[in-house]
């Protein structure tokens, strides 16, 4: 595992569900990472459909206490969520067909696309190959974190 790279210049990014599932999961391999970045940054946009999938797959893990538990800090935490507008659903279809030969899935592209609406470069997840191959409207190049 990497260390944690950061920028005190960031105060806002997205999450995707792999950086919400390691957050809540102490035995998760990238939870300090992700601790560590969760600290660091003021306001992480959480899209409804990651919020939908980390908690089933918090469940998983933990249980109908630890979904509860996440549920629960959710208003509490650093954590806003985002839900979809209506316009946003032909940017994700357009996404899906134009990388339907890789891996990306609905969840994978209303993070990109919330990213896109917000005019936000920063997403935090541990799916880097998915969305190093995706090329944005709104900036060059996305920072992917951890």
């Amino acid at each position: 595992m990497e260390s944690v790279k950061t920028d005190p210049k960031i105060k806002i990014a997205v999450a995707d569900t792999g950086f919400v599932v390691a957050l809540a999961n102490k035995k998760d391999p990238y939870h300090l990472p992700a601790y560590t970045l969760y600290r660091q940054i003021a306001k992480i946009i959480l899209p409804q459909t990651t919020l939908v999938e980390s908690a089933y797959l918090i469940g998983k893990f933990g249980g109908t206490r630890a979904v509860t538990h996440f549920l629960t800090s959710v208003p509490v935490s650093r954590y806003v969520p985002t839900a979809l507008h209506d316009s946003d659903f032909a940017r994700i279809a357009q996404l899906l067909s134009t990388y339907a030969d890789t891996r990306i899935d609905f969840v994978d592209a209303s993070v990109m696309i919330i990213a896109e609406r917000l005019q936000i470069d920063t997403i935090l997840t541990l799916d880097r190959r998915d969305f190093s191959i995706v090329r944005p409207t709104h900036c060059e190049a996305l920072t992917l974190l951890p």
